[in-house]
């Protein structure tokens, strides 16, 4: 019965039927802020634009990260047929390994489905192999280790990606955008901006917005020259600039960015530096399977032995230690 659901909602064409595939710890945020705004365009036009389901593998209450167990409308076995899939993950998504789940995507994939990830779901797409050739996007947090385990993507830093049968987003409030986005592609610029205003969502953001805060903003700094810096520090993780072409670079000495950092960071530039690629390294760790030379390589550290003495002196545990440690 589910099944004609979904097909009768796509023979119509006059409403979009979307499923919702929800994966072991899927972000609830990344998820309510995807179905919010299809619920919001059916009350403001008066008529049913959107329709929906909630699938989990077995069709058993799916627990989200924050613990939080939903009850889906059915399984996979339900769903054979679909115009439209949102896969909803969270952290742990890499570990994933449900062989039933991926044949199921592959299959919607060859029927002509539309698909689409909020948060870390891009990974699980990417693994399946359905995301080459798109342009595709994920949480900024997770974007070093994705782009490491799958440089044949063009993977950016966008807020969200429409491209052609694929949508993607950073997750959080991004899918909130995302759907705004495909709301004004179906039903117009004038509806999607109602619906942004429903939420209190103050514009229209399109896939160019930053995913992070700026540094001004995370740091709580705004000299000029140390925002740059620090900026000049982010790109350059997997080769580090040294203390003075990072003086340079801004018309500083090096002893005068040594004041700012102490002043401003209250840490001297090379340990703000170390923070940041060890920081990177974690992530790395975390969210791909590299060795552990390769993540020190990629983060600008000349040997797995240095690697692992500075990577205990910030985090206490080794890289070995990182990545045994439960999720």
């Amino acid at each position: 019965m589910l099944t004609a659901v979904a097909k009768s909602a796509t023979s119509e064409g006059a409403c979009q039927f979307f499923g919702f595939l929800l994966l072991p710890k899927f972000s609830m945020l990344a998820f309510s802020t995807a179905i919010e705004p299809l619920r919001s365009a059916n009350r403001l036009a008066e008529r049913k634009l959107y329709e929906w389901c909630l699938i989990s593998g077995d069709g058993t209450p799916v627990a989200a990260s924050n613990g939080a167990r939903i009850i889906p409308d059915g399984g996979i076995r339900d769903f054979e047929r679909l115009p439209n899939l949102i896969a909803c993950s969270g952290m742990g998504i890499q570990a994933y390994t449900d062989k039933s789940v991926f044949a199921w995507l592959r299959r919607l994939e060859r029927a002509g489905c539309r698909l689409g990830a909020v948060s870390t779901a891009s990974h699980l797409l990417a693994k399946l192999g359905l995301l080459d050739g798109y342009r595709c996007t994920i949480h900024w947090e997770n974007l070093p280790g994705f782009r490491e385990e799958f440089p044949q993507l063009d993977a950016t830093n966008e807020l969200f990606e429409i491209d052609r049968n694929r949508f993607t987003c950073s997750g959080g409030t991004a899918s909130l955008d995302m759907m705004l986005s495909l709301i004004a592609l179906d039903h117009g610029r004038l509806l999607a901006a109602r619906v942004a205003e429903q939420f209190m969502h103050e514009r229209l953001r399109d896939r160019h917005d930053k995913q992070r805060m700026p540094a001004r903003l995370r740091l709580g700094i705004s000299h000029p020259k140390l925002l740059t810096v620090v900026e000049l520090m982010e790109v350059n993780l997997e080769e580090p600039l040294s203390r003075a072409a990072l003086a340079g670079r801004v018309g500083l000495s090096t002893r005068q960015l040594e004041r700012l950092f102490r002043k401003y960071l209250a840490r001297t530039p090379t340990r703000f530096y170390l923070e940041l690629r060890v920081e990177r390294a974690r992530q790395l760790l975390t969210q791909t399977s590299l060795s552990v030379l390769d993540v020190a390589l990629a983060c600008g550290f000349v040997s797995a032995s240095h690697f692992s003495k500075c990577y205990r002196e910030v985090f206490k545990k080794t890289p070995r230690e990182e990545r045994l440690a439960p999720s």
